[in-house]
């Protein structure tokens, strides 16, 4: 028996085959261009894990969204900073968050909401062929997620044959 890391981040459904869920899985997919399920259950674990953590906060304040939002403080900063959560939600807006409020923090799609793709499928190509860069550097990566302050940055790497506003895959958004 090998007692290594465990390296799976993701929990799957507990049953596999449910029509209703894997139909609402297969828009998620389309709408967000996401290649395969597994990031999507990495993503409802990621929040889950998030709802866990406010509802620790809560019960260890009693309740008391005040003196758990003190407690939190740094949890919430960075749901604000990556734009999960706005300026004026408190640590008890955790708990109504949707997995489409993380989906829509991927560089993958913040490049496509920005008009730099046409659809969602094509800034994932954009993004893992090294098109793409965020402050600067560039980003491989589609599922990053981009900070409030950086969404401004992310552009085309000014190396990209895709930065020349020419292009065949930029000309129809120039019309």
């Amino acid at each position: 028996m090998t007692t290594g890391k465990n390296t799976k981040f993701y929990e799957t459904p507990n049953h596999p085959y449910q029509g209703e869920r894997i139909a609402e899985e297969a828009d998620l997919l389309g709408r967000y261009g996401l290649s395969n399920k597994e990031e999507l259950w990495r993503t409802q674990s990621e929040l889950r894990e998030m709802r866990r953590e406010a509802r620790r906060l809560l019960g260890d304040a009693q309740g008391d969204v005040d003196v758990a939002g003190e407690a939190g403080s740094e949890f919430i900063a960075r749901l604000q900073r990556l734009g999960i959560l706005d300026d004026e939600d408190d640590i008890s807006d955790v708990l109504s968050l949707e997995v489409t409020d993380l989906l829509e923090r991927r560089l993958q799609t913040v490049v496509y909401r920005q008009g730099l793709a046409h659809t969602p499928q094509q800034a994932r190509q954009f993004v893992s062929h090294g098109h793409i860069t965020v402050d600067g550097a560039r980003v491989q990566r589609p599922s990053k997620k981009v900070e409030v302050d950086e969404q401004s940055s992310v552009a085309f790497d000014e190396t990209s044959p895709l930065a020349d506003d020419l292009h065949p895959e930029r000309a129809e958004a120039q019309e």
